[in-house]
C-alpha cells in the first residue's frame, strides 16, 4: 500500500530496459486511480509515457468500472484484478479467499462482468474457489488468469519471489515453491562471513598482483 507512483515508474522502467521485447504490465498502486476517472487516466498514462508499459493492471470490480472505462477510452490496455485484492485487503477482512459462499461467489462474478463491460482486455482472479473461477472463465469473452483460483482459467500467475522461495515470512496456500532461494542465499552469506572472520577469504587466487619486479620499484618510489 505505501508504494508510490514514482516508485512504480522507476521499477517498471528498469524492467522494460531489461526486457525490451516482452509484454510488460504496470500495476497501479493504491490511491493512484480510486479518487477520480481523471486521476486514473493520468496515472495510467504515466506508465505508458514514462516506463513504456504495454498495459496497466488495477484492482477492483464494480467499484472501479468507471475508471476502467475511462482508461480504456484513453487508448490504454487494462487488466482487471478481482477476488482477493491485496491493496484493499483490510476491507475484505484480511488476506483470505473470496467467493466461498454462494452469495459471495455471485458478487465475484458480478465484479468480473463489470470489469469486462467496462472494456478491460484481460482479468486476473485471485484466491477464489476454482468452481467460481471456472464459471467466470466460461462466461467471459476476455482471457481470465488465475492466481490461486484453480487451473480452469486461460492462464496462471504466481509472484516470482514466492515460487522461488525468496520470501519466507508468509507463503499463501496457493503457492508452490519450486526452490528455496532464501535458504541458499542465507547459507551463502553465512559461509562468506565465516570465511572472512577466519581469514579464509580472500585467497591468493582472488587477488590482482603487481607485475614482476614492480613491487620493488613501488617500494623504492615510496621511500623518496
Amino acid at each position: 500500500v505505501p508504494v508510490t507512483m514514482d516508485q512504480c515508474i522507476v521499477h517498471c522502467d528498469a524492467v522494460r530496459r531489461g526486457a525490451p521485447n516482452v509484454f510488460v504490465v504496470g500495476d497501479m498502486p493504491f490511491m493512484s486511480y480510486q479518487i477520480s476517472d481523471e486521476d486514473a487516466v493520468y496515472n495510467a498514462g504515466r506508465f505508458l509515457k514514462e516506463a513504456d508499459m504495454d498495459a496497466i493492471k488495477l484492482e477492483g470490480g464494480t467499484r472501479v468500472a468507471s475508471q476502467i472505462k475511462a482508461i480504456v477510452e484513453a487508448g490504454i490496455v487494462v487488466i482487471g484484478h478481482i477476488g482477493l485484492t491485496p491493496q484493499s485487503s483490510g476491507a475484505l477482512g484480511g488476506h483470505k479467499a473470496q467467493g466461498r459462499t454462494s452469495k459471495d461467489a455471485a458478487m465475484v462474478v458480478e465484479d468480473a462482468l463489470a470489469v469486462q463491460k467496462a472494456g478491460a482486455q484481460m482479468l486476473l482472479v485471485e484466491a477464489v474457489p476454482p468452481e467460481v473461477a471456472q464459471y467466470i472463465a466460461d462466461t467471459l469473452t476476455i482471457p481470465v488468469f488465475s492466481i490461486g483460483a484453480g487451473k480452469e482459467c486461460d492462464g496462471q500467475l504466481l509472484i516470482v519471489s514466492d515460487l522461488i522461495g525468496q520470501f519466507q515470512a508468509f507463503t499463501p496456500k496457493f503457492v508452490k515453491k519450486y526452490c528455496d532461494v532464501a535458504t541458499i542465499i542465507t547459507d551463502a552469506m553465512k559461509a562468506y562471513c565465516a570465511d572472512v572472520r577466519e581469514g579464509k577469504f580472500p585467497e591468493d587466487s582472488h587477488c590482482y598482483h603487481m607485475k614482476d619486479g614492480e613491487k620493488e620499484k613501488f617500494l623504492a618510489l615510496m621511500k623518496k
